[in-house]
């Protein structure tokens, strides 16, 4: 299965959000690769599109993600939305730990740990978002990477409510480029993020996925080594979400032919 995901960050009006999630129904509804299982979609929306965008959505199977959470439950928080709410009306996943909310936001290690902690306790799949500020080996970057992701579920971890999760990788220094990291790159830091989690039995579960200027192109590019992408402004045309999914489908068809040419050929 292929995670293939959009946050519209603040880019649209509460109109244009609407009209978009339409056509992203639409897309899932019909698309060969979401029916057969071989993708799942999800989408995240401002918090006032909520639950609007739940409503458009309904019965599409399209998991409906926030793009942020409070670290408490509730009380005296003004402007604050916290996981319990989120969780009755029907958010699946939250993300957490973006570049941004760090860069303009000043949020820590810790911030991030404790908001970790408030989706698993209200059984919310956290999105978490790692990435390296400068651009370095893929070597370098997995250490890095893999550090945020251990610091942003201690916390989680040592009260025994880790479970699964999502870790985006984002290198800061692609957020925003013309294009993403580059596809070895890519590749090798997922793969490293995919071991690292695998030796982490509390996160079972977990999925990698690449963002930072990801597109249409990056999946055939990836051949199957890339367990699916985090979407921006490339995704603003819900186009460019059907050419994802049309990837999904091709390599979901493709890849066992292959293998089953290989074996054969050893053979």
């Amino acid at each position: 299965m292929t995670l293939v995901g959009v946050s519209l960050k603040m880019y649209f009006s509460h109109a244009r959000t609407l009209a978009w999630a339409r056509e992203v129904r639409d897309i899932a509804e019909r698309h060969p690769a979401v029916r057969s299982g071989a993708a799942t979609l999800f989408v995240a929306p401002t918090f006032p599109a909520l639950v609007p965008v739940r409503d458009v959505l309904a019965g599409s199977g399209v998991l409906l993600g926030a793009q942020d959470l409070a670290e408490a439950d509730e009380g005296a928080y003004t402007g604050e939305v916290s996981g319990a709410e989120l969780r009755e009306i029907g958010v699946d996943l939250v993300e957490i730990g973006h570049a941004e909310r760090r860069s303009l936001f000043h949020e820590t290690d810790e911030r991030v740990a404790a908001k970790v902690h408030a989706a698993f306790r209200n059984h919310l799949r956290p999105l978490l978002c790692v990435g390296e500020a400068i651009r370095s080996s893929s070597a370098s970057a997995v250490a890095d990477v893999t550090g945020q992701l251990d610091r942003a579920v201690a916390t989680a971890t040592a009260d025994g409510i880790a479970g699964p999760l999502v870790v985006a990788y984002e290198p800061v220094w692609a957020i925003g480029a013309p294009a993403p990291a580059p596809d070895e790159h890519v590749v090798a830091v997922l793969g490293g993020i995919e071991e690292h989690l695998d030796d982490r039995p509390e996160l079972a579960g977990s999925v990698a996925i690449y963002g930072g200027s990801a597109g249409p192109g990056l999946l055939t590019r990836g051949r199957g080594r890339i367990g699916g992408l985090f979407l921006g402004r490339f995704a603003h045309d819900p186009a460019a979400i059907a050419a994802v999914l049309d990837e999904v489908q091709a390599l979901d068809t493709a890849l066992p032919d292959e293998e089953a040419a290989a074996e054969a050929s050893a053979g």
